[in-house]
């Protein structure tokens, strides 16, 4: 089965370099128009530099087609502009991998809040807003892919990084509502784990491991999540070539009873409410409320529940 991106115009918010860059490339090659979008700052998101424009050239001397875009993904109007710039010059967008980002790594105890703000701001409300600027055209034309970039550090935390985990945990969480809200659509939503030596990870690996961690070994995640047949609502993981997915997953709700209902009651049963049995990813918060009603109908039978939380 070969997948291509023929017809379809595609952005790439941070493209100018490491893996959006490498996501750029690869979308030219299987035939997407591509906005390469990039501020063109350093890590920590100062400073400029024509980044976009020489990907766009590298892209159109391969034989492709992509325009350059500088706008910010902290400005709405600027993503707003982006847009409408691809519609005019291509008709649609269809595809958009939000992986612009910066960090600003500090412990927590030591970390300016404006340095907190900053980097919830351009990785979690950057993906929002850019996002937000393409889902009319999504739902106008019934089709839409978007990628949004978590992390390990979100998924799982890292000492250090309490602004980016916040920021990139909350993009699994945007995923989640956006991929329910966009399903009549044929708009489907998926998070991306990756691993890859770049700018932004180039002094916490080695150098063996820098070069193992090459971004272009992240492409083959990045690009099926985005595509026609993707699945929705997956949070993949991907680095030096090794794959895997991750949920955020629940287990069976303990129902105390009234007379239970103390701290020294849920203290008692903490062992059976904390462990790892039978765990499930549930695809919307309804869920956890069910849970909490059959756990109920289990200790209690099926009449216990009032009517109102029936059905």
């Amino acid at each position: 089965m070969s997948i291509d991106f023929k017809d379809k115009v595609a952005i790439v918010t941070g493209a100018g370099g490491g893996l959006g860059r490498e996501y750029a490339l690869e979308l030219a090659r299987r035939g997407a128009k591509v906005v390469v979008n990039d501020l063109g700052g350093s890590r920590d998101g100062t400073g400029s530099s024509d980044a976009a424009a020489q990907v766009v050239e590298e892209i159109e001397k391969a034989g492709g087609t992509a325009m350059a875009n500088g706008g910010s993904v902290t400005e709405y109007e600027q993503m707003e502009k982006m847009v409408a710039d691809a519609k005019q010059k291509w008709g649609g967008v269809h595809v958009l991998i939000n992986n612009a980002g910066v960090l600003r790594d500090k412990t927590f105890a030591k970390m300016d809040p404006a340095d907190f703000e900053f980097v919830v701001k351009v990785h979690l409300t950057g993906s929002a807003f850019a996002t937000k600027a393409c889902w009319e055209t999504f739902r106008e034309q019934a089709y839409g892919r978007v990628l949004m970039t978590a992390s390990s550090t979100g998924l799982f935390g890292n000492f250090g990084q309490a602004n980016y985990g916040a920021a990139k945990l909350g993009l699994a969480g945007l995923t989640k509502t956006l991929q329910l809200e966009g399903a009549k659509y044929n708009i489907k939503v998926n998070t991306l784990s990756p691993v890859a030596g770049t700018r932004m990870t180039e002094d916490l690996f080695p150098e063996e491991a820098f070069k193992l961690f090459d971004p272009v070994n992240v492409v083959p995640a990045a690009l099926f999540l985005v595509s026609e047949d993707a699945p929705t609502n997956a949070i993949v993981g991907a680095g030096a070539g090794g794959f895997h997915s991750a949920w955020v997953v629940m287990n069976d709700a303990v129902w105390l009873k009234e007379d239970e209902r103390t701290v020294e009651g849920f203290a008692a049963n903490w062992d059976r409410i904390s462990g790892m049995n039978n765990l499930q990813a549930p695809q919307s918060g309804s869920e956890q409320s069910g849970a909490i009603l059959k756990a109920m109908q289990g200790v209690l039978g099926g009449d216990a529940a009032p009517s109102s939380a029936r059905g």
